[in-house]
């Protein structure tokens, strides 16, 4: 199991998204983005225009949302069950966050909290990224005693939004681990949502032995 090599990047296109986004940094410095996040939105967005649109995008939605203060927010305290970013990395260095999909219902949860709470794991997992080496996620849905009532379509669409639009190339791999036999009729929904590049990058753990590929079992919290 090699872990893909992330597409190059065209050179003339990154010398000129850095000059434009050096224009804007020098009047604002909030709006900095480093080499390799310049890269990341060249990858996803495809031509210059698009990625330095999806920048300002960003920039300017990081600003409205408080995306770099929600720590210690209601949203953060109230939520702290449904994910956690782990002390340890997968077997390629990513940072992990665990989604453990017991602890959430559908019907009882307040979704512009839960969906501050995901920007804050997104956040805390890229903040631990080492971009020099590497500069993705492993994300684990684990889904043991999943349950219908555990289904949230909305907040699923909420974190793909995220990392599409705001996290792009931020996702390495989505691990689904103890999948009951019921989310098979759930994933052909969930896919019509995700493009192909996405979609590629999600996996059916089916056991030990597969995990271990990815990641030490050892590293999954036994408290949530």
């Amino acid at each position: 199991m090699s872990m893909e090599e992330p597409v190059p990047v065209n050179p003339a296109d990154l010398k000129d998204l850095k000059e434009r986004m050096r224009l804007i940094a020098e009047a604002d410095p909030k709006q900095y983005h480093n080499e390799y996040s310049l890269k990341r939105y060249l990858r996803a967005f495809k031509t210059v225009d698009a990625a330095f649109q999806a920048i300002l995008k960003t920039n300017k939605w990081r600003e409205e949302y408080g995306a770099a203060n929600l720590a210690g927010t209601p949203a953060v305290q109230n939520n702290s069950n449904k994910a956690r970013v782990l002390r340890n990395r997968d077997c390629f260095g990513r940072p992990v966050i665990y989604i453990p999909a017991k602890n959430h219902n559908a019907s009882e949860r307040d979704i512009d909290e839960l969906t501050k709470f995901i920007v804050y794991c997104l956040e805390e997992g890229c903040g631990k990224c080492f971009e020099e080496v590497i500069d993705n996620l492993c994300i684990i849905f684990d889904l043991a005693e999943f349950s219908t009532s555990c289904m949230d379509y909305q907040l699923v669409k909420n974190i793909i939004w995220l990392l599409s639009k705001h996290y792009p190339e931020r996702l390495g791999v989505c691990l689904i681990i103890n999948a009951p036999v019921v989310f098979s009729t759930i994933w052909p929904v969930i896919r019509t949502w995700l493009d192909d590049n996405t979609a590629k990058k999600v996996v059916f753990v089916d056991n030990e032995i597969e995990l271990c590929k990815y990641i030490i079992p050892d590293i999954l919290p036994n408290d949530m």
